[in-house]
């Protein structure tokens, strides 16, 4: 995907906060000529989304140390059901067995939805919980192949992937800030200040 790196070039730029004169303006608006990449992109940061592009694992764990400590994260409790991820935590001394007070949620996703810049969950990541239960704070690992356009998409890319052990409590998370006036669209819905780590795998 020669498009991320046209936009944050090397992976020096840690966050694509020096890289958003592109989307800034108000002349940029999402069309159907955009890749699925930059639906995505445009969507997940105009729902409040912060996103670190990584172009390996190396970078994956450089970023992850960074929102850690921007966030003064480091010795409090972290959510996270998955043993892939269980290294990260522990290089980072972060305690994860049945925490009390997590401080964020550290997960991956099914899919990335391009037309709503949202976050497809399962049980495999979140178990039962629903979203207003997990952690305010959520660290999202994921691959540029796991975008998809449209949320019947990620539903699909599902079930080709479980053949057997269905997930279940399929969701997606799709606010990321408050929204600063009363939107009604965003009504019942938790915002969840959420960072994603996005490892180029194509």
């Amino acid at each position: 995907m020669n498009f991320f790196k046209k936009i944050f070039g090397s992976s020096d730029a840690a966050s694509d906060e020096e890289n958003e004169s592109e989307y800034a303006g108000g002349n940029f608006t999402p069309d159907s000529h955009l890749s699925i990449d930059e639906r995505f992109i445009f969507n997940f940061k105009k729902n409040g989304g912060k996103f670190l592009y990584c172009e390996n694992k190396k970078e994956v764990s450089e970023q992850f140390e960074n929102i850690l400590e921007e966030n003064d994260w480091f010795e409090n409790e972290a959510l996270c059901y998955e043993p892939a991820l269980f290294s990260l935590l522990e290089e980072n001394k972060l305690p994860y067995n049945s925490p009390v007070n997590p401080k964020f949620l550290f997960a991956t996703c099914e899919n990335l939805i391009a037309d709503e810049g949202s976050i497809l969950f399962s049980s495999k990541q979140i178990r039962q919980n629903k979203p207003n239960e997990l952690p305010a704070n959520i660290v999202i690992i994921a691959t540029t192949s796991q975008m998809v356009p449209v949320k019947s998409d990620g539903l699909s890319a599902i079930k080709r992937k479980y053949e057997r052990d269905y997930p279940t409590n399929i969701t997606t998370i799709k606010y990321f800030e408050k929204a600063k006036e009363e939107d009604f669209t965003q009504y019942g819905s938790v915002a969840k200040n959420l960072y994603l780590l996005l490892l180029e795998d194509l």
